[in-house]
C-alpha cells in the first residue's frame, strides 16, 4: 500500500505507516463512540476538512459539527474506511487516500451511492502525526 519516496536513511516508513493507520482508527473509534472532543484529537488547531458543500476550517470547527451531528443524524453511527494508499512526501508529510462510507444507526452495510473517496493530509511534529487536512467526494458509480 506505501508509495515511498526518497527520504533519509533513518526513516522507518513502515513504522510511520502504522503510526498513521493508528491516528485514523483512534478517530473512526471516536466516531463509533459519538465523542467529538476525541474525533477532533488529532486534528491541528487550524485543520480543515471539506466536504460536498461545506468547508469547516479550523479544528474547533469540525468538533463543532461533529458534535451536532452526533448528536442528531449521526448517532449511533460508525464508518468503514479502506485505505487505498499512503503516500509520504519529504520525512514529514504523508497523504492517504481511502474509500469511506457511513454506516447509520441499524446497518450493516454502506448503501453503494453514499461512498466517498477521501483525502487525508498528515504531518509530523513534535506531538506525533497529525491532521492537516481532510477532503472527501462521492464515489462516481
Amino acid at each position: 500500500m506505501t508509495d515511498t519516496t526518497t527520504v533519509s536513511a533513518h526513516t522507518d516508513r513502515a513504522a510511520d505507516e502504522r503510526a498513521i493507520t493508528a491516528l485514523l482508527a483512534d478517530t473512526y473509534d471516536a466516531w463509533r463512540a459519538g465523542d467529538a472532543d476525541a474525533f477532533v484529537r488529532h486534528y491541528d488547531e487550524d485543520a480543515t476538512a471539506i466536504l460536498p458543500g461545506s468547508l469547516r476550517g479550523s479544528r474547533e470547527v469540525i468538533r463543532e459539527s461533529m458534535a451536532a451531528a452526533f448528536a442528531g443524524p449521526l448517532r449511533g453511527s460508525s464508518t468503514l474506511d479502506e485505505p487505498i494508499s499512503v503516500r509520504f512526501l519529504g520525512a514529514d508529510a504523508a497523504v492517504v487516500i481511502s474509500r469511506t462510507g457511513v454506516l447509520l444507526a441499524g446497518q450493516t452495510e454502506v448503501p453503494q451511492d453514499q461512498l466517498v473517496n477521501a483525502t487525508w493530509v498528515f504531518h509530523r511534529d513534535g506531538q506525533g502525526w497529525r491532521i492537516a487536512a481532510y477532503h472527501n467526494s462521492p464515489v462516481q458509480l
